[in-house]
């Protein structure tokens, strides 16, 4: 009886957990959401202006970088005479 409840357990531990496909898509799908969310794209390459966040499945999660405005400051002195 005890082995009986040890073999029922143990197909039921292992039944109801997702198959290992079901689960790969969904880890797919949170990955190209998140790529999204950081205003990405699932692109099979990334620009140069785009940087590689990380990866979608098989294609890299390409990010557009930001925009820093030059440090050097061009200064001029008006002279009056």
């Amino acid at each position: 009886m005890k082995i009986l409840c040890i073999f029922l357990t143990f197909v039921f531990t292992v039944s109801c957990g997702p198959s290992v496909p079901q689960k790969k898509t969904r880890e797919v799908a949170e990955r190209k959401r998140e790529c999204q969310l950081v205003r990405g794209a699932c692109k099979p390459e990334c620009n140069t202006w785009e940087y590689v966040h990380y990866y979608c499945d098989v294609n890299p999660c390409c990010v557009v970088r930001d925009y820093q405005k030059p440090i050097n400051k061009i200064t001029t002195k008006l002279y009056r005479k």
